[in-house]
């Protein structure tokens, strides 16, 4: 089953998904997960809690769950945000 994460940023990090869907207690303990459990992001083992998930993004966790990162910001949003990046 895919479980659907709503992001309003431009990404979130491995580490901070984990926390999101209440498989760790705190950041801190993400460094430990990864090392005790197969994570997958797009089909491709990942042991890095930095790791930047974007929307589309999908993490596999044998035994915890599938997750899809999706943005909560609507095109015209995303849109506007990326005019004010490039003006900067």
């Amino acid at each position: 089953m895919k479980n659907i994460v709503n992001i309003d940023a431009e990404f979130i990090t491995l580490g901070q998904l984990l926390k999101h869907v209440n498989l760790i207690s705190s950041g801190g303990m993400a460094k430990w997960f990864l090392s005790e459990y197969v994570v997958y992001v797009d089909n491709e083992k990942e042991d890095r809690r930095g790791r930047k998930l974007f929307p589309g993004t999908m993490i596999d966790i044998p035994g915890e769950g599938t997750f899809f990162i999706q943005s909560t910001k609507s095109d015209k949003e995303e849109a506007e945000q990326d005019n004010r990046e490039s003006e900067a």
